[in-house]
C-alpha cells in the first residue's frame, strides 16, 4: 500500500472565521435526506426550503448564495452559520475533502484561506481517512 503524505496525521482548529462559508462562488451540495434535516430545522416545509434556499445544479441540490458568494446561511454578523447543528455533510467534513489532500501543495494552498489549517488537534490518518471517504483506507481495499 502506498503511504500518503497525511500518513502522520493533520493539524486544524475551526476558529469560526467563516471564511469557508464566504468568498468565491461555489456549490455546498445537499442531499435530499440533509435538505429535508435543514427544512426541518427552520420549521419550513420541504417545498419551500427547496423553492428558497436551494438550487438544482447539474443534477444536484445546491444550497444558494448571496450576490457576494456567501452561503445563504452564513450569518455576517456573528460570522456563524445559521444552520450549524444540520449543515450539511460538505460542511463537517471541511477541510478533509478529498480535492484537499490530493497533495502537501494543496493543503498548503488551502491554509493560505483558513486560518485553522496547521494548528490546534492533530487529527490521525485514520480520522482523516474516515471523514474525506467516509472510511479508512484499509477498510476501502
Amino acid at each position: 500500500m502506498l503511504k500518503k503524505w497525511y500518513s502522520s496525521g493533520l493539524r486544524f482548529e475551526c476558529l469560526s472565521c467563516g471564511r469557508c462559508c464566504r468568498g468565491a462562488p461555489g456549490y455546498v451540495w445537499c442531499s435530499f435526506e440533509e435538505m429535508e434535516r435543514i427544512s426541518s430545522f427552520l420549521g419550513v416545509p420541504l417545498h419551500h426550503f427547496i423553492q428558497n434556499f436551494s438550487r438544482l445544479v447539474r443534477g444536484g441540490w445546491s444550497l444558494k448564495e448571496r450576490l457576494d458568494g456567501s452561503c445563504i446561511f452564513y450569518d455576517r454578523e456573528s460570522s456563524k452559520c445559521m444552520i450549524y447543528e444540520v449543515r450539511p455533510a460538505q460542511c463537517v467534513s471541511f477541510p478533509f475533502w478529498p480535492s484537499n489532500l490530493v497533495s502537501r501543495e494543496a493543503w498548503e494552498e488551502l491554509a493560505k484561506e483558513c486560518p485553522g489549517i496547521n494548528r490546534g488537534r492533530l487529527y490521525s490518518f485514520e480520522e482523516i481517512e474516515k471523514i474525506a471517504f467516509g472510511q479508512p483506507m484499509a477498510e476501502r481495499l
